[in-house]
């Protein structure tokens, strides 16, 4: 069986590498998240043989990893990651210069402040409650039905339930339906927090490829039908970080195919608003079964710091998440309920200011990739960010190059189950303009680093693609 670090590395992409050069990949893995604190790496034995390299080799890898402070060893015992104990400096430059694009996430709306004003009765007239709120408020709930309603899937407030976010609320999916060893189905790419919070709950995943052109359709339906996984996660509208949309068709395909083989969809909805100019409107997955699972979000919407989403899904389903929840969770806060209620009474403004920002951030993208060569940036109608093509497995060298460069971005594979899309790369357009301009500034300058002196030009790199 293939472990996580091989999987990662991808035994054919360090293929011939030497000592000092597979230290450094497994180092930018580390650097990357992808392998994290305190995990415990195959021994020496088990790596060479599972990349076919001898043993004196992997010890000096591990000795080189060990003696920068990457990982630590026991004789006799296990290898485990570690992070160098280098003291930060109180004011490090790079605290306050950094740009940090691991964040896909814009400010706070302008209509933030005034509806958190007019939310103020609302949240005084319930200082009489015990403050706990499991199920959410009513009007809240009667507020997001009716929006799913206007979109095309009947619902009632008794279908829904608000949560202290989206991630929260797949964490408390999870928690109510999960099954430790079960397979999920998973979009590849996808939301990295996601995949982290199916495989803390025991999953198994099996990965679908997912691009700027769509799905492939044909494989998500056979997995499904070959594997019959347990649960599918999804992102069918302006998936993050493609940016595409499933078109009503294949929705209506893999959601029969799901409920034919006993699959539960769990629809993830945070980035459903983000419309810039898709020109179309598809309907949530929700209508066409009974059995999916929608989660949804203010986040992206309003503001991140506003920690509030929802769960929909059947009443029998409703009943079991509230069993489960006081478990780890006693409700989400009053105030986010009540400035939701008003914002969400606001939706043809705050959608409209959202498509302002988000076009805006994608032009100034656009203009800085320009002067990238080699770098190709896709038609995107909506959503978070660009999925860049590169033209060559590069992504997490140019990640690294980046922090060099003050600039905080997060390569193609953190957003996979493996070591693969080294080809990509996100860039969020929610920046505004000026701070995209000098991110992109940036991003230029971390190019030319790694495609100066002795670093092979991206054409010459191609052929090694894994994609």
């Amino acid at each position: 069986m293939t472990s996580r670090l091989v999987a990662h590395l991808g035994a054919q992409n360090v293929a011939g590498a030497t000592a000092t050069a597979l230290a450094g990949h497994i180092r930018a893995l580390i650097l990357d998240g992808r392998l994290t604190v305190g995990e415990r790496l195959p021994s020496e034995r088990s790596l060479a043989l599972e990349l076919r390299r001898s043993r004196s080799t992997i010890t000096r890898v591990y000795g080189i990893l060990e003696s920068d402070g990457y990982v630590t060893r026991l004789h006799g015992g296990s290898t485990r990651v570690t992070l160098p104990r280098t003291p930060l400096e109180p004011d490090a430059p790079e605290q306050e210069s950094a740009i940090d694009l691991s964040i896909a996430s814009m400010d706070s709306t302008p209509g933030l402040y005034d509806a958190t004003v007019r939310s103020l009765p609302r949240l005084a007239a319930l200082r009489g409650t015990s403050g706990y709120s499991l199920r959410g408020l009513p009007e809240l709930r009667d507020a997001v039905a009716r929006r799913f309603t206007q979109r095309g899937v009947e619902t009632s407030a008794d279908e829904i339930i608000i949560t202290s976010g989206a991630l929260n609320a797949l964490n408390l999916v999870l928690a109510t339906i999960g099954r430790r060893g079960e397979r999920a189905l998973v979009e590849q790419p996808t939301f990295p927090h996601a995949l982290e919070a199916l495989h803390r709950h025991g999953y198994r995943m099996l990965p679908t490829p997912v691009d700027v052109d769509g799905w492939d359709a044909r494989h998500l339906t056979g997995v499904l039908l070959a594997d019959r996984p347990q649960l599918a996660y999804l992102i069918p509208d302006f998936h993050n970080p493609t940016g595409a949309t499933l078109p009503d068709l294949e929705r209506e395909r893999i959601a029969t195919t799901a409920r034919s083989v006993g699959t539960l969809l769990i629809v993830d909805e945070t980035t459903a608003e983000l419309d810039i100019d898709r020109g179309w409107a598809p309907r949530p997955m929700a209508a066409y079964s009974p059995h999916v699972i929608t989660v949804g979000s203010m986040s992206k919407i309003a503001w991140g710091g506003m920690r509030l989403g929802w769960i929909r899904a059947e009443a029998s389903l409703i009943t079991r998440l509230l069993a489960i929840r006081p478990s780890f969770e006693l409700g989400t806060a009053l105030l986010e309920q009540c400035i939701a209620v008003e914002l969400l009474s606001e939706m043809p403004a705050l959608t409209t200011h959202v498509r302002e920002r988000l076009r805006a951030g994608r032009a100034a993208v656009a203009t800085g990739l320009e002067g990238i060569d080699g770098v190709r940036m896709p038609q995107t109608a909506g959503g978070l960010s660009v999925w860049v093509d590169l033209g060559a497995p590069v992504s997490t060298r140019l990640s690294l190059a980046a922090r060099d460069r003050d600039l905080l971005l997060p390569p193609g594979p953190r957003f996979t189950t493996g070591g693969v899309l080294e080809r990509r790369l996100r860039i969020p357009i929610t920046l505004p303009p000026d701070r995209t301009a000098a991110a992109m500034d940036r991003l230029r300058l971390a190019w030319d680093d790694l495609h100066g002196g002795a670093v092979p030009r991206p054409e010459e790199l191609s052929r090694t693609a894994v994609i």
